[in-house]
């Protein structure tokens, strides 16, 4: 009987502890938010998750808005004005008196920017043909993009592709704001034939900023799901700071990452996560991204409460402190002792969680393990921001750059083939480079339609 109850025991504990694992697991999951995983803000939903997410960032010290020194964008007078009306006061305020030739002691101009009505001009293109002495008639050719006897011209077209591709509007949704914005109506289809002649005349314009990406020092690389088809797909992005190119696969892993053919022939410094298909590639070099890193820690901190992920996290963001201050200072290299000592901690912190963690007990705990392990083992690639100043800690600049991928589901929904998903991507691609070269989104856009897309300097 004792031996019975005993062994009842021992099953009863062992089911407790693997209760208690699996409580604290959805307990962890319950608790993620954007503020520490890699979930997107747009998940929290409505209600801010509690506790409110806190900055990783640390204080700065600088107050809320814009800085000293920032242009701002606020609404000037013009010197000269397309249009100016004089407005004169008839009588005095006071007395009644008429002032009509009265001399004026003063003016106080106020401006008023507006739009004048808008309408679509039609231009008749008259090919007349004449006839030779010689018997044989000749007709006069049609100017360069005029093809058919009715079509829309490259402004036009390139409203409609911005109000698609670049302001996220459905094809019909873009059709109705065309209609009754200038009066020109559209179909949804005509808005697919635009944006397929605009992302087949990017050909030349994509496979040059491969080979700039292929060929740059530092390159950042990131990716997100994009329902297409009503299936999960994956949007693929590289970029720096001057170009960036855009892919979509049904692949999210190392297929993905090769059709987009910048990864595969690159020998520079790779900014990304700690996604493994990344570290397949071993040309280049690689920098992780310190802000992933950041919010692993917080989730440790949110979940278990134990403080060596805090301390991984003070030393993380003290490094990236030590390497903006001197910079900003114009200095060429860090204070060994400084940067001796945050590793130091850094190493401290990875230490102390392998030592609080076993891996064995559940699986929150193999997570927690593994990443304080990878802490050490990944040690030069979390820190080669510390020592090559090319290199930014985070992948912060890729995230940004296919946020639009995101924003664009959100807006409007997924995409219904894969090769318009592909157009799509190749036009944010164009967009997002143009910007980087200070090149205005509609003026690029005109220059697609009209058959000669802005290019990089091939150099």
């Amino acid at each position: 009987m004792v031996v019975s109850l005993r062994a009842e025991l021992v099953q009863t504990r062992a089911e407790l502890v693997r209760a208690q694992a699996q409580i604290a697991q959805l307990q962890a999951r319950l608790g993620s938010h954007s503020g520490n995983s890699d979930r997107p803000p747009s998940s929290d939903g409505l209600a801010k998750p509690a506790p409110k997410p806190r900055s990783l960032r640390g204080k700065t010290g600088r107050k809320p808005g814009g800085q000293p020194g920032h242009p701002g964008e606020t609404l000037q007078q013009v010197a000269t004005p397309h249009h100016r009306r004089v407005h004169r006061p008839r009588q005095c305020a006071d007395c009644g008196r008429d002032l009509a030739r009265r001399p004026v002691t003063d003016v106080v101009a106020r401006q008023c920017f507006d739009l004048p009505p808008v309408s679509v001009e039609v231009t008749e293109h008259v090919l007349q043909e004449r006839e030779c002495v010689c018997g044989h008639r000749t007709r006069a050719d049609a100017p360069e993009g005029i093809d058919t006897p009715v079509q829309y011209g490259p402004r036009i077209t390139a409203i409609v592709i911005y109000l698609y591709a670049g302001q996220f509007l459905s094809k019909s949704r873009t059709a109705q704001a065309l209609a009754e914005l200038f009066g020109t109506p559209i179909s949804g289809g005509t808005v697919a034939a635009m944006t397929a002649r605009a992302a087949a005349g990017l050909d030349g314009f994509a496979e040059l900023v491969r080979h700039k990406l292929t060929g740059s020092e530092v390159v950042g690389f990131d990716e997100t799901g994009l329902r297409v088809a009503g299936k999960l797909h994956w949007v693929h992005c590289a970029r720096t700071d001057r170009y960036t190119l855009i892919g979509c696969h049904p692949k999210r892993g190392k297929a993905g990452i090769d059709d987009l053919g910048v990864l595969t022939g690159f020998a520079g410094v790779a900014v990304h996560d700690a996604w493994a298909p990344y570290d397949s590639y071993t040309a280049p070099q690689h920098q992780l991204c310190c802000a992933h890193l950041l919010r692993e820690l917080q989730a440790v901190t949110d979940t278990t409460g134990q403080p060596w992920a805090a301390k991984a996290a003070k030393a993380i963001l003290a490094m990236q402190k030590l390497v903006t201050d001197a910079i900003t200072a114009g200095h060429d290299h860090l204070e060994d002792t400084a940067l001796k000592r945050h590793i130091c901690r850094y190493r401290e912190a990875a230490v102390a969680g392998i030592n609080h963690t076993n891996a064995r007990t559940s699986t929150l705990m193999k997570s927690h393990n593994a990443l304080a392990f990878r802490l050490l083992e990944r040690q030069r690639d979390y820190l080669r921001f510390t020592h090559d100043w090319r290199v930014p800690p985070d992948n912060n600049g890729s995230e940004r750059d296919i946020r639009m991928i995101k924003l664009r589901q959100k807006v409007s929904g997924c995409l219904r083939t894969l090769v318009g998903a592909q157009q799509f991507c190749v036009i944010r691609s164009y967009l997002s480079t143009t910007a980087k070269h200070g090149v205005h989104a509609l003026e690029a856009l005109v220059m697609l339609t009209q058959g000669t897309p802005w290019i990089p300097e091939a150099t």
